[in-house]
C-alpha cells in the first residue's frame, strides 16, 4: 500500500511539473483617441475606455470582438523614448477593427496605452495573451 501511495505522489508531482505554461504572443501596440463609438463590434454601445482595436493579425473576420487581452509593454520600437514601459499590464476588450495599414498588432485606447507606457513613445513592443 505504501508503494502505491509513493507511485501516486510521484505521478502527481510529475503531472504538475509538466503542466502547460501560458504562452504570450508578441507584437506592437499603438493608441487611438476618442471618440470610441461607433465601433465595428458594438456600434454605439459604450464599452468604457479599457478597449482596443484589433489589426488583421488577430481580427479573424470579427472573431476577436469581445475578446479580452492582457497587454504588457516590453520595450521601445524607436529611439524617441528609450524606456517607455511603466512595468504594469492592462486588460482590454476588443471592440473595434484597425484597418489595413494599422501600425500595431493592437491599437489601444489612449487610456489603456497610458497604463503600460509613456504615450510620447507612440508605438511600443508588447506581449499579450487572452
Amino acid at each position: 500500500m505504501a508503494d502505491q501511495i509513493r507511485v501516486l505522489i510521484i505521478v502527481g508531482i510529475a503531472t504538475f511539473c509538466l503542466a502547460p505554461v501560458a504562452y504570450a504572443a508578441t507584437g506592437t501596440a499603438t493608441f487611438y483617441t476618442p471618440p470610441y463609438v461607433p465601433s465595428s463590434c458594438n456600434g454605439y454601445q459604450n464599452d468604457g475606455v479599457m478597449i482596443a482595436a484589433a489589426s488583421d493579425a488577430i481580427w479573424n473576420n470579427r472573431a476577436a470582438c469581445g475578446r479580452r487581452y492582457r497587454v504588457r509593454c516590453t520595450g521601445p520600437t524607436n529611439q524617441g523614448v528609450p524606456q517607455p514601459c511603466t512595468g504594469q499590464s492592462v486588460v482590454v476588450k476588443v471592440v473595434d477593427y484597425c484597418p489595413p495599414g494599422c501600425a500595431g498588432t493592437i491599437d489601444l485606447s489612449q487610456e489603456a496605452f497610458s497604463v503600460i507606457a509613456n504615450r510620447d513613445a507612440g508605438k511600443i513592443k508588447i506581449e499579450f495573451d487572452q
